[in-house]
């Protein structure tokens, strides 16, 4: 999967149950939505949110927005209506929750058929284990963070700098570039502090994740920014890239830019900054 050609700076869940959010989100900023009938369905809601996501999606409008639709566990009462309501709906990715291992992607990759893309909940200690078996299957493109499970789950104190759970996050962040595929970092659970948020992104961003799961429309537009290149850097890279291929052209094998030697390796992160910003732009032209 080319993770350029579609931006993930910020990935909203939404619940699946409602229809003044599915129809608001065919208007915010955000990069992706996860449609969920997990977590934030009731279990007596979910038959009826099934339908009315299923309705949504049919519908559209959503425009350029990567639509994900987090199903419950195939190990529930649920997981498997939710594959035969959604599978054919419209969306771009069916998210699984409660995976351990490759072999509860095939579970659902035989039920959705080859052509669906997985993405898959990393929000236990096993999966985090076997994320590279995991992001390694042939039908997954993305590798979504689960912080508030795993550190359940870890019995890990929360922390501003997310220090317990950091060998999750990198080893999250290793599996989806080995595997060239998406890896988004987990929510930020206090939705008013903007400034807790832009910490966090900015850490997340450093790690190597491509976005942010987010839990309320008023976290867009920090993570947007935080994930997307800077004036200053999108600068930086043209001038690689234009002093790389001059050195290449003159026979000189070395560029220089800022009294920094530039290496081809240099110039290849270069061209996906700038890839990665004309993917932004695009999506600002909806």
């Amino acid at each position: 999967m080319d993770t350029n050609a579609q931006p993930f700076r910020s990935v909203l869940y939404i619940p699946g149950s409602m229809d003044r959010a599915l129809e608001k989100a065919r208007t915010l900023a955000a990069d992706a939505i996860i449609f969920d009938l997990e977590d934030a369905v009731a279990p007596d809601a979910k038959p009826v949110a099934r339908k009315t996501l299923a309705a949504a999606l049919k519908q559209g409008g959503y425009g350029k927005r990567f639509k994900i639709v987090r199903i419950n566990a195939l190990t529930t009462a649920w997981g498997l209506e939710d594959v035969q309501a959604l599978r054919d709906a419209g969306a771009d990715a069916i998210l699984l929750p409660k995976v351990n291992s490759a072999s509860d992607v095939d579970s659902l990759a035989d039920l959705l058929g080859p052509d669906m893309p997985i993405w898959v909940m990393m929000e236990t200690p096993v999966s985090v284990f076997n994320a590279r078996e995991i992001a390694a299957h042939r039908q997954v493109e993305g590798l979504v963070t689960g912080t508030n499970d795993l550190a359940k789950d870890l019995n890990a104190r929360t922390r501003p700098d997310r220090l317990p759970l950091m060998m999750a996050l990198q080893t999250i962040v290793m599996a989806a570039r080995a595997a060239r595929i998406v890896a988004i970092d987990g929510v930020y659970n206090r939705f008013r502090d903007g400034e807790g948020l832009k910490h966090e992104c900015e850490q997340g961003r450093d790690l190597g994740f491509d976005g942010k799961t987010l839990i309320h429309p008023s976290q867009i537009e920090v993570t947007n920014t935080e994930f997307s290149p800077t004036q200053s850097e999108l600068d930086l890279a043209e001038r690689q890239i234009a002093a790389y291929e001059e050195s290449m052209a003159s026979g000189k094998g070395i560029a220089v830019v800022d009294g920094n030697i530039v290496e081809n390796l240099h110039v290849v992160a270069a061209q996906r900054m700038l890839a990665k910003s004309r993917a932004v732009a695009e999506m600002a032209e909806e």
